[in-house]
């Protein structure tokens, strides 16, 4: 019996070294080096600071920057640690009246020529887990409008800056066109710095 219990007890020290320690220590570097920048969490840096990530979404609230697609995280907006969706139905009450106060905020943030446009989606909708740093270009087009007018520039530019940072479908193929609403921002006080 103490011969099984020696090579049950090895065996469990052979294995634990082996997974616990050399594999995730294989990974760990191998990572590091092939994909530095996503095991490090995509993260935007800025004079030598963590400013986001290209992962995670942000709340923008003010009229100068573009607004990212409404979080579903709770009790604080855009919480990694909470990902997760509203679990709302489309007949859902509290699903209708987050709409409605959405749509009301965009309306009254936005020009009169865009009040009178169709707002879309993905500014008064959660994305499945809360967290989406990315709109639509037709998101961020619904925009520029209120962006250019509070910063004073013009909308052409701001256009062209949208255009900049929208990102294709994934090898001509797979997702949609999207833009990430940091990036985007980061680039629009870029050029309030010039």
């Amino acid at each position: 019996m103490f011969k099984e219990l020696k090579t049950a007890f090895l065996m469990l020290l052979v294995f634990t070294l082996i997974t616990g320690v050399a594999y995730p220590l294989l990974v760990t570097v191998f990572a590091q080096v092939a994909f530095n920048d996503a095991a490090n969490g995509s993260l935007i840096m800025r004079d030598g600071k963590a400013v986001g990530s290209r992962l995670l979404g942000q709340p923008f609230s003010d009229a100068g920057y573009f607004w990212s697609r409404p979080s579903a995280t709770g009790p604080m907006p855009y919480n990694g640690a909470a990902s997760s969706g509203s679990n709302q139905g489309p007949l859902s009450p509290a699903l209708h009246e987050a709409v409605e106060g959405r749509l009301a905020a965009l309306r009254e943030a936005s020009s009169p020529a865009d009040a009178a446009t169709a707002v879309p989606v993905d500014l008064v909708t959660a994305s499945s887990s809360g967290l989406d740093p990315h709109i639509s270009p037709a998101a961020a087009r619904y925009q520029i409008e209120r962006v250019a007018t509070t910063r004073k520039r013009p909308a052409e530019q701001i256009a062209a800056l949208v255009a900049q940072h929208t990102e294709p479908r994934w090898l001509g193929l797979l997702g949609e066109p999207r833009v990430n609403v940091l990036e985007l921002n980061l680039a629009l006080d870029g050029l309030s710095a010039k």
